[in-house]
């Protein structure tokens, strides 16, 4: 994955999990996103993919479990890890089966102590962090915006409790990624920019195995996106050759997560 420019802004790092599971009727995927609380500085209101900041002791973690990875990819896997205990009480990447009585306690440690290191100690748990499997890299050349890493996750059947954090989101829904776009469209929910474009390439595959054959097969690299004139109107725009089958929106359309 890439690492910023010298010159570049004074960025967030962050981490994203793309969370599948298998549609309990059959069709296409469901992925697991949380609708963000409104007084939320970063995309309030809007509905996105569990994730969050990348904490010192996300770094530290990630040394000490995996110490021959690229150390900015390893700890955004921790970040990732853990932010989706914090919010949807999904304790993902472990090996052992967790139950969910088990998650649930697990989930309210997190949420006192702040760390996943004293969890997966007083669980036992042990992290495979190659089921985080690397799909995407975005950051807009803008000081305070969010370098998030994206990830794909996958939880097979979706047998799984969840429950809202109740304080950073307000509520948790599985959709396929067309329903979601479906939704958007509608006004049922609010995406941003990099989620919509996520969202447009997730509805591109029929199970997990396609999204992950993708992913491997396409090198991640960062995307900025970037305002262009288009027909004597402006466009928010990415680059071509990174998977995605739009890359690009008119300015008057898109939200945006600052």
């Amino acid at each position: 994955m890439n690492k910023m420019p010298s010159a570049a802004p004074r960025v967030i790092p962050a981490a994203t999990v793309v969370i599948f599971r298998n549609c309990p009727q059959g069709g296409p995927p469901e992925l697991l996103m949380v609708q963000r609380a409104k007084e939320m500085r970063f995309a309030g209101g809007a509905a996105v993919f569990p994730g969050g900041r990348i904490d010192e002791a996300d770094r530290v973690l990630a040394a000490r479990l995996a110490p021959g990875v690229e150390p900015e990819t390893a700890a955004a896997r921790i970040a990732g890890i853990r932010e989706t205990l914090e919010e949807t009480g999904l304790a993902i990447a472990v090996e052992q089966r967790v139950p969910a009585e088990a998650a649930a306690s697990a989930r309210a440690l997190l949420l006192e102590r702040k760390e996943l290191a004293p969890v997966l100690e007083r669980f036992g748990w042990t992290l495979n962090l190659s089921r985080l499997v690397p799909f995407a890299h975005w950051c807009p050349m803008i000081d305070g915006a969010f370098d998030t890493r994206f990830f794909l996750a996958d939880l097979g059947t979706g047998a799984v409790d969840i429950a809202v954090d109740a304080t950073e989101n307000t509520r948790l829904f599985w959709a396929s990624a067309a329903e979601a776009l479906r939704l958007a469209d509608r006004g049922e929910i609010q995406v941003i920019f990099p989620t919509r474009r996520n969202l447009d390439r997730l509805a591109l595959f029929a199970t997990f195995a396609e999204a992950r054959a993708q992913a491997e097969t396409i090198p991640v690299r960062m995307i900025t996106p970037r305002p262009v004139e288009r027909g004597g109107e402006r466009w928010l725009t990415i680059p071509e050759g990174y998977g995605y089958p739009v890359t690009g929106e008119p300015m008057s359309t898109v939200r945006r997560g600052l």
